[in-house]
């Protein structure tokens, strides 16, 4: 069973966009993963196929209905359905390589993309949305933060991006951030290559490598060093 993601939005439109092309696009094309996009206003019950109203207690802009949104969720993903239900949220918890690798081994996820205010809390609670942000800032609405979310998936689907071992030593696989990469020519601009790189000794290659993603690691993001709370 191939991983299948379903996004829930009110431009359904934007998809597949940037996850179309390159390898991601392969991969779609080639069945290793798929795609649905499905209008929230489908589900709308008046003539305005309207979705949001305002909030409750006072306040700027508007809030997605839950009864609108569930009758969306509940269509897409019945309850024998056990693919996770994200909601795409700035208050969510931080997307980490690790949650895209769990999400990756899975049958795939229902995603909906926020607007407006956000979304009513009632169908977060009974429907049981997984709220995942991709940074502490704010976008106009969830469809690139579900991109984003996919393409760090997708990419780890095994066959997408070729071997098992084209990921493994990238940024946050093994907890720090990944070494420095070089390529020909050799000077440029007058800089060369590390000569441990072209010495063709295989254990200091390695032992270097290591060196640099510490020093990395350590320098730009040091909270990935601290001991992990239990």
């Amino acid at each position: 069973m191939s991983f299948h993601a379903d996004i829930i939005t009110l431009f359904p439109e934007l998809f597949p966009g940037p996850l179309g092309a390159s390898v991601l696009g392969r991969g779609l094309a080639d069945g290793l993963w798929s795609l649905n996009a499905t209008h929230l206003r489908d589900f709308a019950t008046d003539r305005h196929r309207t979705v949001d109203d305002t909030p409750s207690g006072g306040g700027a802009g508007m809030v997605l209905k839950p009864d609108i949104l569930a009758a969306a969720i509940d269509t897409i993903t019945p309850a024998s359905d056990p693919r996770p239900r994200i909601l795409m949220s700035p208050r969510g918890k931080p997307l980490t390589q690790a949650r895209a690798r769990e999400l990756a081994l899975g049958p795939g996820a229902v995603i909906v993309c926020g607007r407006f205010e956000g979304v009513d809390q009632r169908v977060i609670d009974a429907r049981q949305l997984e709220e995942i942000s991709i940074g502490d800032y704010v976008l106009a609405g969830g469809e690139v933060a579900a991109m984003v979310l996919l393409e760090a998936v997708v990419r780890l689907i095994p066959g997408v991006l070729g071997g098992a071992d084209s990921h493994a030593d990238e940024s946050f696989e093994n907890g720090l951030l990944e070494y420095p990469q070089y390529t020909r020519p050799q000077s440029f601009e007058g800089l060369d290559i590390p000569a441990v790189l072209t010495s063709g000794d295989h254990g200091k290659i390695a032992r270097w490598r290591r060196e640099q993603s510490l020093a990395l690691t350590r320098t730009r993001r040091p909270d990935l060093l601290e001991p992990k709370s239990s």
